[in-house]
C-alpha cells in the first residue's frame, strides 16, 4: 500500500509540475505579446499562403458544427462565440487566428436572396412588352369598342381599320391578352388613359354598328327622304340602343350605305334568272346593237393629236431646210484605206473611227453643243472635253492651198509643229493634224483641186 501511495504522489507531483510549467510558458508568451503590442510591432510568423485541405477528425467535426451554430446565434450581436470547454483549438483554427489583422475589417454585405428575386421580377415585364410595339393604344380602344358592339372577332377583323394590317389570329391573341394577361392589360389601360380627348372621340366615332342599330335604321323607308332631324329623333327615342358617340350625321351616312346595298326592310334584291342557262357578259355583249351606240368624240384628245402632228411636221421641215447647209458628211470606216473622192469632195479629214468630208471652201472644227452647231464635231472621234467649242477653221484659197486657223485655247499640232491661238498654217496632202490627243490625216482630192486651179488661172488673165 505504501508503494502504491508513493507512486500516486509522484505522478501527481509530475502532473502539477507540468501544469505549472505550461502556465509559466503561457504567462511568458502573454508578456511577449503585450510588449509587442505596446511597441506596435507584431512578430512575423512564417506560414504558407496555400490552404492545405485535410480530413477532419471526429472531435474537430463536432467543434466546427458547434462553432457554426454559435456564430449563427450570435452573429447579429457581433460578439465572438466562445469555444467549448475542454476542447483545444485545431491547427487550422490557430492559423486563421494568427493570419487575422489587428484592425477590424467591416464584413462585406452579402446579397440577400430577396433582392435577386426582386431584380428578376422587374425584368419580367420588359420581356412581356417586347413584342407589343405593333399594337397602339388607339388600336386597343378600337378593338374594345368593336367587340362590345358586335361580339364577334371575325367581324372586327373585317370591319375595323387598325393602324397596321393584323391577321385574325393576331386580333384574337390580342383580345385574349387584354382579358387574361394582367401585365398587358395594365399597360394597355395606362396607355389608353393618356390618349387625347379628341383622339378618343375620333376613335369612338369609328365604332362598328351593332345588329340592333342596323335593325332600327332599316325601318326608315328607302323611298322617303329622311333629314338630319329624322335621325336625331331616332336617337332621342332609342338612347339605349345606339352607341354613345353616334350622331345624326353618322346615322344618315350609314343609312345611305345600307340603302346602296339593298339592306333596308322595304328593299328586295332581284333573284337570279331560273333555268340552267345564266346570261353571262359575252352573251349580253352580243345582244347590244353597235349601230345604236353613239360615237362620243373626245375633243381634248383630238386637239392634242393635232398639236403633236403640227410639231412633228415643223421639225421635219426644218431638217429638210438644213440639208443643203450640211457641208460635211461623217462616214464610219473600219480600215486605213484611202478614201474614194467624188466630184464634190475637196478634202477628207480622216481619223481612227470616222472621216469628215470637206465639200465647201470653209469648215469649222470643234465640239458641238446644244447652243453651238459646227460643221465638224470632233467628239465623234473620241474624248473631246479638252477641245473648244470652236477650235479652228479650214479654208481653201483660190490658188488651191488649204490653211488652218486656230481659234481655240489649246494649240493645234500640224506635223508636230504647234499652231497657237490666232495663228495659221498651210495644210498639205497627208498632213497629220493633232488636236487634244486626237489625230487626223488631211487628204486632198488632187484632181478636183487641179481643176479649180485651172479655172482660177483662166479667170485671172481676163
Amino acid at each position: 500500500m505504501d508503494k502504491d501511495s508513493q507512486g500516486l504522489l509522484d505522478s501527481s507531483l509530475m502532473a502539477s509540475g507540468t501544469a505549472s510549467r505550461s502556465e509559466d510558458e503561457e504567462s511568458l508568451a502573454g508578456q511577449k505579446r503585450a510588449s509587442s503590442q505596446a511597441l506596435g510591432t507584431i512578430p512575423k510568423r512564417r506560414s504558407s499562403s496555400r490552404f492545405i485541405k485535410r480530413k477532419k477528425f471526429d472531435d474537430e467535426l463536432v467543434e466546427s458544427s458547434l462553432a457554426k451554430s454559435s456564430t449563427r446565434a450570435k452573429g447579429a450581436s457581433g460578439v465572438e462565440p466562445g469555444r467549448c470547454s475542454g476542447s483545444e483549438p485545431s491547427s487550422s483554427e490557430k492559423k486563421k487566428v494568427s493570419k487575422a489583422p489587428s484592425t477590424p475589417v467591416p464584413p462585406s454585405p452579402a446579397p440577400t436572396p430577396g433582392i435577386t428575386k426582386r431584380v428578376k421580377k422587374s425584368k419580367q415585364p420588359l420581356q412581356v412588352t417586347k413584342d407589343l410595339g405593333r399594337w397602339k393604344p388607339a388600336d386597343d380602344l378600337l378593338l374594345i369598342n368593336a367587340v362590345l358592339q358586335t361580339n364577334d372577332l371575325t367581324s372586327v377583323h373585317l370591319g375595323v381599320k387598325f393602324s397596321c394590317r393584323f391577321t385574325l389570329r393576331e386580333v384574337q391573341e390580342r383580345w385574349y391578352a387584354l382579358l387574361y394577361d394582367p401585365v398587358i392589360s395594365k399597360l394597355a389601360c395606362q396607355a389608353m388613359r393618356q390618349l387625347h380627348p379628341e383622339a378618343i372621340a375620333a376613335i369612338q366615332s369609328k365604332a362598328l354598328f351593332s345588329k340592333a342599330e342596323e335593325q332600327l335604321l332599316s325601318r326608315v323607308g328607302s323611298t322617303s327622304q329622311p333629314t338630319l332631324e329624322t335621325f336625331q329623333d331616332l336617337l332621342h327615342r332609342h338612347p339605349d340602343a345606339f352607341y354613345l358617340a353616334r350622331t345624326a350625321k353618322a346615322l344618315q351616312a350609314h343609312w345611305q350605305l345600307m340603302k346602296q346595298y339593298y339592306l333596308l326592310e322595304d328593299q328586295t334584291v332581284q333573284p337570279l334568272p331560273k333555268g340552267d342557262q345564266v346570261l353571262n357578259f359575252s352573251d349580253a355583249e352580243d345582244l347590244i346593237d353597235d349601230s345604236k351606240l353613239k360615237d362620243m368624240r373626245d375633243e381634248v384628245l383630238e386637239h392634242e393629236l393635232t398639236v403633236a402632228d403640227r410639231r412633228q411636221k415643223r421639225e421635219i421641215r426644218q431638217l429638210e431646210q438644213e440639208l443643203h447647209k450640211w457641208q460635211v458628211l461623217v462616214d464610219s470606216i473600219t480600215g486605213m484605206s484611202s478614201p474614194d473622192f467624188d466630184n464634190q469632195t475637196l478634202a477628207v479629214l480622216r481619223g481612227r473611227m470616222v472621216r469628215y468630208l470637206m465639200r465647201s471652201r470653209e469648215i469649222t472644227l470643234g465640239r458641238a453643243t446644244k447652243d453651238n452647231q459646227i460643221d465638224v464635231d470632233l467628239s465623234l472621234e473620241g474624248p473631246a472635253w479638252k477641245i473648244s467649242r470652236k477650235q479652228g477653221v479650214i479654208k481653201l484659197k483660190n490658188n488651191g492651198d488649204f490653211f488652218i486657223a486656230n481659234e481655240g485655247r489649246r494649240p493645234i499640232y500640224i506635223d508636230g509643229r504647234p499652231v497657237l491661238c490666232g495663228s495659221k498654217w498651210r495644210l498639205s496632202n497627208n498632213s497629220v493634224v493633232e488636236i487634244a490627243s486626237l489625230r487626223f490625216v488631211f487628204l486632198i482630192n488632187q484632181d478636183l483641186i487641179a481643176l479649180i486651179r485651172a479655172e482660177a488661172a483662166k479667170i485671172t488673165p481676163q
